[in-house]
């Protein structure tokens, strides 16, 4: 049986084409930086995004009525997607800094999957231009690039259907999924206007404003201090950021519910509620065995469960935390916060289903023959298929975790900090415990960027990505 044909390539090509030139203009912007403050590299950006616009509008003009997308399209566009921008993006770091590609691909797909893993162990020496198309990256990432593209350029339909899934999202707060991408986008804004304005009220200038509120509403973190978030010493700062990585982590769907006035509901909400109450256990399982000071438990807890990766500690201190602190602080990240918002890792909402499942498992088996079990999650009914799919989620998410794993402790890193940030990564999370590096072998830095990749995907369309390539080789 053939799952992937000619025209299905052309289909991927021609939409993939769009989502190139979206590609070209986005990492144009940080030249307006340049500009501003005079740092005469203008041609390394302008190269690279000459380049995606033209194959882009090349793609889209010559494969133009390729016939409708499919959801196995709408996957290998995304998969693809990523893997272009970060190409285009390495390419401008490349001439503009002078640096080799594997780094270079490194820290770009790192942004704009809003990982916030980096290797320049001085970021503050960069360019602003640089640090600002690291921040634009992970904003543009933290709502995900085809669904950028398809609120700017994809006209309403199923192909807008489809990309919408291929990035991992199910949720509708309008009727139409272009409505919907277009109220998402009104929230985002929002957000990441108030947190400028919060950050400038703070005493932060206008650059670090700007760049730590896209940075942290995306759930990103790809800071633009060596010492992130605690490069400020401000109380007031910390408190700003643990807001945006909290607003950064709810699902969408909740703000809206939020802007029009339902209050009651947004605390109804199973996976808000749950971010809250893993926020409060977490932080005092950390706090009574006095391992951290509050403030320094509460922010990275944020930060984990968020997957921000934000820290107001040096890395230097957060590699020489207790193991016990280290676990805590990997639950956190593997968990997650809520399915719907800009945050990775496996998502609340799959964490609460699997472990409703096995509850009612337990009830169907201690229940009278014959009994129903009523099986709800905030008043919407729960299938067998939902529980079996968030289940074969988990697997997948810890096999990718394990493998890195495998690969990073044979290079001799030390197995816990190993552990931590193979999680880090697939979670796309940023903590680190300093093993990412310039100097990294290439071996384990291509393992953890694909799992930044792979995880920021949600594992399958770059499965299902993978699959078609397969076959497309085996035909030739």
């Amino acid at each position: 049986m053939r799952y992937v044909g000619k025209r299905d390539l052309k289909v991927i090509l021609e939409h993939l084409g769009i989502i190139m030139q979206a590609i070209g203009f986005v990492v144009l912007l940080p030249i307006f930086v340049a500009l501003i403050y005079g740092e005469g590299n203008y041609i390394g950006f302008l190269i690279p995004s000459a380049i995606s616009i033209t194959i882009g509008t090349l793609l889209k003009k010559f494969i133009s009525g390729s016939g409708p997308v499919r959801l196995k399209h709408g996957m290998m566009v995304a998969g693809l997607a990523w893997l272009w921008a970060a190409l285009i993006g390495s390419m401008v770091m490349m001439m503009v800094i002078e640096i080799d590609f594997i780094n270079a691909y490194f820290e770009n797909i790192s942004a704009w999957t809003g990982s916030g893993m980096t290797i320049f162990s001085n970021v503050e020496i960069l360019p602003k231009s640089i640090l600002f198309l690291r921040s634009l990256e992970q904003w543009i990432g933290g709502l995900g690039v085809v669904i950028v593209v398809i609120g700017i350029l994809i006209r309403p339909g199923t192909a807008a259907s489809r990309l919408y899934k291929s990035e991992a999202r199910e949720e509708r707060i309008k009727p139409s999924i272009s409505n919907t991408v277009k109220t998402i986008w009104w929230i985002y804004l929002f957000y990441t206007v108030l947190g400028v304005v919060l950050y400038g009220l703070a005493g932060m200038p206008l650059f670090d404003a700007i760049n730590n509120t896209m940075t942290t509403i995306a759930t990103g973190g790809m800071s633009i201090k060596n010492n992130s978030i605690g490069a400020y010493e401000s109380d007031l700062v910390n408190y700003i950021t643990i807001f945006l990585m909290i607003m950064g982590g709810t699902s969408f769907l909740v703000h809206y519910k939020l802007f029009k006035g339902k209050l009651t509901r947004v605390f109804k909400d199973i996976q808000f509620r749950t971010m809250l109450i893993l926020i409060v256990i977490f932080s005092l399982l950390i706090i009574i065995n006095k391992y951290l000071l509050p403030m320094d438990a509460i922010f990275h807890v944020i930060s984990a469960l968020s997957t921000t990766g934000a820290n107001i500690q040096p890395t230097k201190d957060i590699i020489n935390w207790e193991g016990y602190v280290k676990i805590i602080i990997i639950m956190a990240m593997v968990i997650g916060a809520a399915a719907g918002s800009t945050s990775g890792a496996v998502k609340l909402i799959r964490i609460v289903t699997v472990i409703k499942g096995i509850y009612w498992e337990i009830m169907k088996i201690l229940a009278p023959e014959g009994s129903v079990i009523p099986r709800k999650i905030s008043g919407k009914s729960i299938t067998d298929v939902e529980i079996k799919e968030s289940g074969t989620f988990l697997s997948i998410h810890f096999i990718l975790i394990f493998i890195s794993w495998l690969v990073l402790s044979s290079y001799g890193y030390d197995t816990l900090n190993a552990f931590f940030e193979v999680v880090s990564a697939q979670g796309n999370v940023g903590l680190t415990m300093g093993i990412v590096s310039a100097e990294m072998s290439p071996i384990p830095k291509t393992f953890i960027m694909f799992n930044m990749w792979s995880g920021r995907l949600e594992i399958i369309p770059v499965l299902v990505l993978l699959r078609g390539f397969l076959e497309v080789f085996k035909k030739n």
